[in-house]
């Protein structure tokens, strides 16, 4: 199979830069909609990190002479029902979003790991068990469970990031577990048993390192699903609780009564919303050609 010499690559396309900086050049002309997916996620990253230098009021403060007001050099995006800053709302917003988001993602692929790990390598009644337990998990769709356990622990932000990371265990499991599989019947792995090498230690240091680039491409992928689930959850009065902006919550509070008569309510989440998962569905995409030697060529 056919694969890329970067090297050779470079010194064709005449880039002047070399070392790891030449070879991102290079990546970033070949994965332009990657490159795009990438600036996309990075703005919103630092949009959170710097939402109190970038929003122009208080998210929460409450300004009842100008409530529904348009957009206007004053309130660039307009502002809500009860006269808060939507341009101010949306920029706090997006620190719910990458929260959740990242959190989310980042507990449901650590346990997956750990499951598909577990599953692939020790067999036995230890994989029955667990790819059982998976089977359940991965018999509701995302929302539908991510449902259920909100309704069941309450609405607030730890909550929320649980009942998102749960429903995703199934899936990293799944993708480790088969890696898992494969990679047990390496010579390398046979040879670290003959020295009298643990079991523990050959799983951790041997066969998780080689199961890291299929999850840095699933983990990016469910990052733009875990956000989708947040505003999902929001919009229906099952996510963050006011008064803390979310871009779901917006979108519940102004779509059905405001949609007509205050068309920038619904509007500028919706596009903050879409923006987000847009980026990271192409970011990933793009990791998945880059990482995956089966799509090169």
């Amino acid at each position: 199979m056919a694969t890329i010499n970067f090297d050779s690559e470079l010194r064709r396309a005449g880039a002047n830069a070399t070392g790891g900086w030449g070879r991102l050049a290079f990546l970033a002309q070949r994965h332009v909609l990657g490159t795009i997916g990438l600036i996309i996620m990075l703005l919103f990253v630092l949009t959170a990190i710097f939402a109190d230098v970038i929003s122009r009021y208080d998210p929460l403060t409450v300004d009842s002479a100008h409530r529904l007001a348009a957009p206007s050099m004053l309130h660039w995006f307009g502002t809500d029902s009860f006269g808060r800053d939507v341009w101010s709302r949306i920029i706090h917003g997006a620190r719910i979003s990458l929260a959740v988001g990242i959190g989310s993602t980042t507990l449901g692929a650590t346990l997956g790991v750990i499951v598909g790990l577990a599953s692939g390598y020790l067999s036995g009644w230890v994989d029955l068990v667990f790819q059982r337990v998976t089977d359940i998990l991965q018999s509701l769709p995302l929302l539908v469970l991510a449902l259920v356990m909100t309704a069941a622990l309450g609405p607030s932000l730890p909550n929320v990031i649980l009942a998102i990371a749960i429903p995703l265990i199934p899936t990293v499991a799944r993708v480790i577990r088969a890696n898992t599989l494969a990679l047990r019947e390496q010579p390398f792995v046979e040879a670290a048993k003959s020295i009298g090498m643990s079991e523990m230690r050959i799983a951790l240091r041997h066969v998780l390192p080689n199961t890291i680039a299929p999850l840095i491409v699933l983990a990016t992928a469910q990052l733009g699903s875990t956000i989708l689930t947040e505003a999902s959850l929001s919009f229906l009065g099952l996510g963050i609780p006011e008064p803390y902006p979310s871009w779901g919550r917006m979108l519940s509070e102004s779509a059905a009564e405001y949609v007509r008569t205050a068309p920038w309510l619904v509007i500028f989440p919706g596009i903050a919303i879409s923006l987000a998962v847009f980026g990271t569905n192409l970011f990933g995409d793009a990791l998945r050609d880059i990482l995956d030697p089966r799509q090169r060529g």
